[in-house]
């Protein structure tokens, strides 16, 4: 019994001696940094400074093949199906893109279920991101479900992204 109680008493006198760990030093006002000599970071992308920086096409305002329409083309060339890692435009959502001479767009597009579980909320993306296209005046979504969608509809560029050529 005795050999068992020697481990104790090492294990309790070496407790004894690091009992009190060594306290870190404390932050001092004159030791921070002076943020003036820091280099300066790169400064992150800011999305709102291409938005602010365009200018709207000169020319002929609206009408089919027009700049104007191309431009809302590529903004919901950048909405993407939550479900499907597909951009809704590719994913044949987009039914018709109407730009007028008032510049006002006008998208006709379905969703793939009328039980999509975007269904309340994908109109309105689509339609804050045609309004924000520079050069748009309003945008206007009409939401149909004739005729119904179907993987027939989708671009080629879709398909291939999902295996299905």
């Amino acid at each position: 019994m005795h050999d068992q109680q020697e481990p104790r008493d090492d294990l309790a006198e070496a407790l004894s001696q690091d009992a009190a760990p060594a306290k870190p030093p404390r932050a001092r006002v004159a030791d921070a940094p002076d943020p003036d000599d820091a280099p300066e970071a790169p400064r992150a992308r800011d999305y709102l400074d291409g938005f602010l920086a365009a200018k709207p096409a000169e020319g002929a305002p609206g009408g089919p093949g027009s700049d104007l329409q191309a431009d809302v083309i590529a903004a919901l060339r950048e909405i993407f199906d939550p479900e499907i890692p597909v951009n809704i435009y590719d994913l044949g959502l987009i039914y018709g893109v109407e730009v007028d001479e008032n510049s006002d767009a006008t998208v006709t597009m379905t969703l793939t279920t009328p039980h999509c579980p975007v269904a309340e909320t994908m109109p309105g993306e689509v339609e804050l991101r045609c309004a924000s296209v520079p050069g748009i005046r309003d945008a206007e979504v009409v939401l149909v479900w004739e005729p119904a969608w179907g993987p027939h509809k989708m671009s080629d560029e879709a398909r291939l992204e999902l295996g299905m050529l």
